[in-house]
């Protein structure tokens, strides 16, 4: 019998959302989704204003990681000051 001998493996069956579980799950919360969508639109809508006053801070802490980190000694023709 050689290594590369699989005669004696079986596959799995898939689990997840291709199970008939999964896409009822999938579709319930499609449904649900909608349907607070709908009811609570004006809510959800008055709050879409505040998005960018959120977004500002959060950019700034998450997208700001590569200022300040010179480590190159302040020597203004190292490739590692810049």
């Amino acid at each position: 019998m050689s290594v590369q001998d699989h005669s004696g493996y079986r596959e799995r069956p898939r689990e997840g959302m291709s199970t008939k579980a999964g896409l009822v799950l999938v579709g319930f919360l499609i449904i649900a989704g909608a349907l607070l969508f709908t009811e609570h639109r004006a809510h959800v809508l008055g709050l879409l204003i505040w998005l960018p006053l959120l977004a500002c801070p959060l950019m700034h802490f998450f997208m700001h990681g590569g200022h300040g980190h010179h480590h190159g000694g302040g020597r203004p023709n190292d490739p590692r000051s810049v």
